[in-house]
């Protein structure tokens, strides 16, 4: 890059979200690591910190809450000193149940933070890309919304979602030098894929559904930040409204 660019990251504190705040540092980005749990956030800014990259935490950031989105952007742009020129939405809240036990409090919460949340944030970061004539967007959508998954039929809705309003949102503001892109990671090896195999919510092992996986092997959250590293890069100026599958082939 030739000039110091802000990149955003929800959901940043863990897992999927943890490395792409680690990937889009090296690669020269100030980062700021948005995340619910202040905690999170703040080891990972520190984390990045130690490597000698810039980073800042933001913590106790609903992506649900507008209010507190736009509060969020506006501190990120104090504290890092310019527009946000990168939002990566990776927050997200996912949940097993039988349809018929799906709740309107728990369909709505998750529409609101899977949904709604980059809704916000993109609302509230594009002004400054289009003031900029640059930017990049990457939403961080799910393999499930390609394919279906039994007992989480809010949850792959959600997704589905987010797919849909990346490329309509790529239509749109592709004209002002901005686009969009949509990352659906496949059983990617995080804390709560462990947690859902404990669970007995797989269907088999970890080790048995790598066994299937078509390279053989889990995703590893590198894996899906590597892919949003060359989404948000100047190479990938003529890519957008794109379904990127990271999955090691089990979606083609």
């Amino acid at each position: 890059m030739s000039e110091r660019r802000t990149a955003v990251v929800t959901g940043g504190g863990s897992g999927i979200g943890r490395s792409i705040s680690l990937r889009l540092a090296e690669d020269g980005f100030a980062v700021a690591v948005l995340d619910l749990n202040e905690e999170s956030a703040a080891q990972v800014a520190d984390e990045i910190g130690r490597k000698g990259h810039e980073a800042v935490a933001f913590g106790g950031v609903d992506v649900s809450d507008r209010a507190r989105v736009d509060e969020a952007v506006e501190e990120v742009r104090k504290v890092l000193g310019g527009p946000v020129s990168v939002l990566v939405n990776n927050a997200g809240v996912a949940r097993t149940e039988g349809f018929l036990k799906i709740t309107d409090e728990w369909w709505d919460r998750i529409m609101a933070v899977n949904l709604s949340g980059p809704f916000y944030f993109c609302q509230a970061v594009v002004p400054d890309m289009k003031e900029a004539g640059w930017g990049r967007i990457v939403n961080i959508s799910s393999s499930s919304a390609q394919s279906g998954q039994p007992y989480m039929t809010h949850y792959v809705a959600s997704k589905a979602g987010l797919i849909g309003f990346t490329k309509a949102l790529a239509l749109e503001l592709g004209p002002s030098g901005i686009t969009v892109n949509t990352i659906p990671p496949g059983f990617v090896d995080t804390p709560m894929l462990r947690a859902s195999e404990q669970r007995g919510l797989l269907g088999g092992s970890v080790d048995h559904h790598a066994e299937l996986t078509p390279v053989r092997r889990p995703g590893r959250p590198e894996d899906i930040a590597a892919a949003c590293s060359f989404l948000v890069s100047e190479e990938a100026g003529y890519v957008t409204g794109q379904v990127i599958g990271v999955n090691g082939g089990r979606n083609t």
